[in-house]
């Protein structure tokens, strides 16, 4: 008897009928003798409704009133889906995040998991239940209700698989698995059978929306096996799981990953002395804007240019910040683009082979895309490019790192 956890998002519990098929899948993995721990999202399109509700009474809704709010979304399709079990036959419970002892800290509409003690949870499977659990949310430990910020769920369910140290959790969305880079932007693009944690971490945060980064930092931290697959398809997806000695000679990348959700900003002829740099990025963390790529160039006469990337929504505010402070470190001007690309090739194969940044760069070179920034990581090398380019510089790419053979 194994111990199973699924988690499905909002497009697979969108309406009863789709409610149903999730039954109906739950129902054939536990009569086939196991144990089922079942985490939902809430229905498509939710969240966004719940969310405008509030903001139409007030412009800056109170967060812990929100997450209140928020958390009825995944209240209803548990309860949906346990009645719609009971109604078929078969024992079913459901429990919120609080009730499952999910606990959290206090940052609300953004939690993170603190831990995880499940004695309910447990104690419904011995009984023969199967466990709906609403994912997305938990508690803090004064019992405040908090939620986990978009893709939550993903993380609930691989925490939970963690805590009930199951065997496996399946991840059901309208994808039917991990690509080899966007199967809309690059036809050739192919479904892998697996793919290693570091590498989905990757993938994750270099724009793949297919897993939730923090889902993906649970389940590498405690070894949970991750299968994602689709929830209008029977067959196998992919799974995510811990790297394997034997499986070092493998691709030596295997997956391009592509991000438009970036801007540049560059301040140039900054006096090259110590405490600017720091001034500079002590004003964009106390915002709260996430700095991704920085480079710096020097120039003659103890001067230097300062280049950064920030997420497109936090373009406007950083870049009038900015404006802002070149007068007081004495920059000349502050400069913004916001049509840009990020374009990364990811593998672990990076690790035993040299010359993958030298064939990347002379493929774009090829088609005359120019190299804005670069950066790297033992298994990743991503580059900026004009945002024009993008589709041209992923399908050439897959193409001259053999991602498109069978």
């Amino acid at each position: 008897m194994a111990l199973i956890v699924q988690k499905y998002g909002g497009t697979s519990v969108a309406n009863l009928d789709q409610i149903r098929k999730v039954a109906e899948r739950i129902i054939k993995v536990h009569g086939a003798g196991n144990n089922v721990v079942v985490v939902l999202s809430a229905m498509a399109g939710e969240t966004n409704r719940l969310i405008q509700l509030a903001h139409e009474i007030a412009d800056d809704p109170n967060t812990r009133e929100l997450d209140v709010l928020l958390a009825t979304g995944e209240q209803t399709t548990v309860s949906l889906l346990s009645i719609m079990l009971e109604s078929m036959g078969y024992p079913a419970r459901s429990l919120l995040g609080y009730q499952a002892e999910i606990v959290t800290n206090r940052a609300f509409g953004r939690a993170r998991i603190a831990e995880i003690r499940a004695d309910r949870v447990r104690e419904l499977l011995g009984q023969g239940k199967i466990v709906a659990v609403a994912g997305f949310q938990g508690r803090d430990q004064k019992g405040n209700i908090t939620t986990l910020g978009r893709g939550g769920s993903d993380t609930s369910a691989v925490a939970l698989a963690a805590a009930l140290k199951a065997d496996v959790c399946e991840i059901y969305t309208d994808v039917d698995g991990v690509y080899t880079t966007d199967p809309n932007l690059c036809k050739k693009a192919r479904k892998l059978d697996k793919i290693y944690y570091d590498e989905m971490l990757e993938m994750a945060s270099l724009g793949a929306k297919v897993l939730q980064i923090r889902a993906v930092e649970f389940a590498k931290k405690f070894n949970v096996p991750i299968h994602v697959r689709s929830s209008f398809k029977e067959e196998e997806g992919t799974m995510v799981v811990e790297e394997k000695e034997e499986d070092m000679e493998r691709l030596v990348v295997s997956g391009v990953a592509y991000s438009k959700d970036e801007a540049r900003i560059t301040l140039s002829k900054v006096p090259d002395r110590p405490g600017i740099a720091s001034k500079i990025f002590t004003t964009i963390a106390e915002a709260g804007i996430v700095v991704d790529m920085i480079i710096q160039n020097t120039r003659k006469g103890g001067l230097t240019d300062l280049t950064f990337t920030v997420a497109k929504s936090d373009y406007p505010r950083a870049m009038a910040m900015q404006t802002d402070l070149a007068k007081s470190v004495g920059a000349e001007q502050v400069l913004g683009d916001e049509h840009i690309a990020k374009v990364s090739v990811i593998g672990v194969g990076m690790r035993s082979h040299s010359g993958v940044a030298a064939r990347m760069f002379t493929a774009l070179a090829k088609e005359n895309i120019n190299i804005m920034m670069i950066s790297t990581s033992e298994i990743k090398i991503s580059c900026v490019i004009e945002e024009k380019y993008t589709e041209l510089a992923v399908r050439i790419l897959h193409k001259v790192f053999g991602l498109d053979s069978t």
